[in-house]
């Protein structure tokens, strides 16, 4: 498979744009006003402990207090941890295979505020919040989960640093291995060689995925720099008072480069010479023999014009998602969930119906993997299948489904075909997506994605009408409508005036206003200019 990095650099915006074989399948964006924190490092102050919810607020200095789970104060013992690179956990993934560079916590919940797994095999048990914080106390945390919708950011307690080749974790005494080297000789060398280089009880290491093949002395001079970074940070929180931030994680370039560009991605391409410069020298130090692969473009058109990707990346905002035989999906994003539905569209096969149903549904589970990572979609996802009549059929998709979500670096989970022909599955969220970060609430539905037919709009306005009748009132009285429900009245509706003028007891009369909403009406005394919408206007 082909993989190529691009990065789109400007004075406002940096994007970031992941191909493969060509394709688009992920995006990153980065704005000064809506700056990453994940992997920030702060003196916090604990603002309130609930023992209710096992969990604390704590006051870093951003807009909301940030929220810490008891289970996210806990990291495993050496013995607990001795062999948990073996187990069947998913925790146990390198954190730095994710969008974001933080070790995950210890079964903390994943999605939203509340209460996580206590323990678990492996894993202490959370202690009760309250005999481990208390109101008032400083407390170094680091961010694991941006602010999403009404929440704050996320903490926790377990700090960890990333470097290219390794993670280095301060108050732990393990040392594990990504799940993705898998080849058992190279995973024990790997450990063994970081076992010789590491200090005794000076932390714990997690060795990253890029770090197959990579010699000893690679790996000691990049220990040796996260462990200078850690005493940097330690040094700086002794001297400061909470909140107050300690460490900012490396930008999104930067960042980019170091978890991702690798011998496994083809080239990487960048319009800007600053960071085409920035690049160049950081690899210099780190991966010398990538640099040939970095290139500088210097074209007229703009480099993501080039790729011909920025018609996908303005389709990832639409609901409808089209699949190469004919069918669709319908993607909606809701508060506590997404939900996908499958559709065969014009795709209507030839003879064998069940075959059609399994083409489009194999279709839609690699479109459906491709989306979520190219919208960063997190959180519950429900994905709604065109029934099949056979399991070997729903077995089929679901492994195609499964199959192409371990491309995806956020950490993923599909399970079985529900009763109802459902797949529901859950992908890690540390951000909005960029539905949320990126698009605002229509003024007009306030978010639902519709409005009110003309017809309703102008059953409300004769209400309110009627309620001035109603009252008494004898001033003569004008209506104003959006041009497009003005055409209703004249078109479908001509006599509703003189209707509504011979219940009343004063002139009415209509006029289109395209300021207006299309669904708003306003009532307007005459002689007067005086607005009387709020007081009629109850439903």
């Amino acid at each position: 498979m082909k993989r190529e990095l691009l990065i789109n650099a400007g004075t406002r915006e940096t994007r970031v744009a992941i191909l493969e074989d060509g394709k688009l399948v992920e995006l990153l964006v980065d704005r000064p006003d809506n700056r990453r924190m994940v992997g920030d490092i702060y003196l916090g102050k604990v603002e309130a402990v609930l023992p209710g919810i096992q969990a604390a607020f704590v006051d870093i200095g951003t807009e909301k207090s940030a929220f810490l789970h008891a289970s996210d104060l806990v990291r495993e013992s050496a013995e607990d941890a001795e062999d948990e690179d073996d187990e069947e956990d998913e925790d146990d993934e390198d954190p730095t295979d994710q969008p974001d560079t933080v070790a995950k916590s210890n079964g903390a919940p994943r999605n939203g505020y509340g209460g996580g797994r206590g323990g678990g095999r492996g894993r202490k048990a959370a202690p009760p919040i309250q005999d481990a914080l208390k109101r008032g106390q400083e407390i170094m945390v680091q961010v694991s989960k941006e602010p999403i919708s009404t929440k704050g950011p996320r903490v926790t307690a377990q700090i960890s640093l990333a470097g290219r080749f390794l993670v280095y974790i301060p108050d732990s005494s393990r040392v594990g291995v990504s799940r993705k080297i898998g080849a058992g000789a190279e995973r024990q060398r790997l450990k063994e060689q970081v076992n010789a280089i590491l200090p005794e009880k000076s932390g714990g290491v997690i060795v990253r995925t890029v770090s197959e093949d990579v010699t000893p002395e690679a790996l000691k001079r990049d220990l040796e720099t996260l462990m200078a970074q850690w005493k940097k940070i330690k040094r700086k929180g002794q001297f400061t008072r909470a909140p107050a931030l300690l460490h900012r994680e490396t930008g999104l370039t930067r960042g980019l480069v170091r978890d991702l560009f690798s011998a496994k991605v083809d080239s990487l391409s960048i319009d800007s010479k600053p960071v085409h410069a920035e690049v160049t020298e950081y690899l210099k130090t780190v991966a010398p023999d990538l640099i040939p692969r970095v290139k500088l473009y210097e074209e007229r058109i703009p480099l993501f014009d080039t790729a011909g990707i920025e018609a996908e990346i303005r389709d990832a905002f639409k609901r409808r998602c089209e699949l190469p035989s004919g069918g669709y999906l319908i993607i909606e994003p809701t508060e506590a969930l997404v939900s996908i539905d499958v559709n065969s569209g014009r795709y209507t096969g030839k003879k064998d119906p069940e075959k059609t149903v399994l083409r489009t549904n194999m279709e839609a589970a690699v479109e459906i993997a491709r989306q979520l990572r190219l919208r960063d979609v997190g959180g519950i996802i429900v994905c709604d299948f065109i029934d099949m009549e056979t399991k070997q059929s729903r077995e089929k998709v679901l492994q195609e489904l499964r199959t192409h979500l371990t491309r995806d670096r956020a950490r993923t989970k599909a399970f079985a075909v529900s009763d109802l022909g459902l797949i529901e599955m859950t992908r890690q969220r540390v951000r909005q997506s960029h539905y949320q970060s990126m698009t605002e609430p229509c003024p007009t539905c306030m978010g639902t994605g519709r409005v009110f037919t003309p017809e309703t709009i102008v059953r409300r306005m004769e209400r309110s009408v009627r309620r001035m009748v109603v009252e008494g009132r004898k001033d003569n009285l004008l209506v104003k409508l959006h041009p497009d429900v003005a055409m209703y009245v004249l078109e479908q509706e001509r006599e509703l005036v003189q209707r509504l003028q011979k219940a009343a007891s004063f002139s009415l009369e209509l006029r289109d206003d395209p300021l207006l909403k299309p669904d708003e009406f306003k009532l307007v005394v005459k002689g007067q200019g005086r607005d009387v919408t709020q007081q009629y206007a109850v439903a």
